[in-house]
């Protein structure tokens, strides 16, 4: 059994910035109860303040974990309210699992069985991603069926009756920008379980989840059309060691994820040297 992180330090962090297009319809949001006739049924998430549409940084990185675990083939041994997820039990599978050590492991003890590992750390974090203004400007400037959104009105058949039943539904029209957004990723170093060399190789994992989401949806009613997305002009930024404070230290740009992903190992290979690795 591999002992707990102690001496825990950051190494750097690798700051990655994008927009995100809604290639179709994006609905997120949650279930509406106590629908009026003539009502929306699942009304998008809005910020309160601008009631513009956003996407939660949670839903961001629930997905790309969703997604990179079946991906990798990892069972889902841990319940999070109605969803089951990966979490390793013990330090040496913990050592070897890239979602692990990516997107981190619960801090609920749960029966005891994580006790010796819930101050693990996390290495991603994933901010809230607002609509841009020049998307807010654009449609609020539609005629649209309501601010920044349109309403989409599906239609289910009762199989035994053949009786129609509309259900509208809310969503952020296509072609709508979201950002700018970011990703924070931290390199630690430590004793035990924390090794900045493998640290600066699981960054590539974050890529893949982006790949891996381009492909499938985000949100809901993706089965339906919904919530297809793309991440456009990514930005990678580093701030390392003893110059964190001063200004970032520009890795790469690309103009999608298929340049992030063919230029992956040059951007980790950067990486690694200014650390010092």
């Amino acid at each position: 059994m591999m002992s707990e992180t102690k001496g825990l330090r950051v190494v750097g962090r690798v700051f990655v910035d994008y927009w995100l297009r809604a290639v179709t319809g994006l609905h997120i949001g949650g279930t509406a109860t106590g629908i009026a006739v003539g009502g929306v049924d699942n009304p998008i998430l809005r910020d309160p303040l601008t009631n513009r549409p956003y996407v939660p940084g949670s839903s961001l990185k629930g997905k790309l974990r969703s997604l990179l675990e079946k991906h990798y083939g990892l069972e889902p041994n841990w319940a999070i309210a109605q969803t089951y997820i990966h979490v390793c039990l013990d330090g040496e599978q913990y050592a070897d699992c890239k979602v692990c050590q990516t997107f981190g492991v619960p801090a609920e003890e749960g029966e005891g069985r994580r006790k010796k590992y819930r101050n693990l750390p996390t290495r991603v974090l994933v901010r809230d991603v607002l609509l841009s203004d020049a998307s807010a400007k654009e449609l609020l400037d539609k005629p649209l069926d309501r601010p920044f959104t349109e309403i989409k009105t599906e239609v289910s058949i009762d199989r035994i009756t053949s009786q129609a039943n509309p259900r509208p539904v809310e969503r952020v029209p296509a072609g709508a920008i979201f950002g700018p957004g970011e990703f924070v990723y931290t390199i630690y170093a430590g004793d035990g379980l924390v090794d900045p060399h493998r640290d600066v190789d699981r960054l590539s994992v974050l890529f893949e989840g982006m790949s891996l989401l381009e492909h499938d949806y985000l949100g809901g009613m993706g089965s339906r059309g919904s919530g297809k997305v793309k991440f456009e002009n990514i930005r990678i930024t580093l701030r390392a060691g003893s110059a964190y404070f001063a200004e970032p230290i520009l890795i790469k740009e690309v103009p999608d994820v298929a340049q992030l992903l063919s230029q992956k190992d040059e951007i980790l290979a950067a990486i690694r040297t200014h650390l010092g690795l």
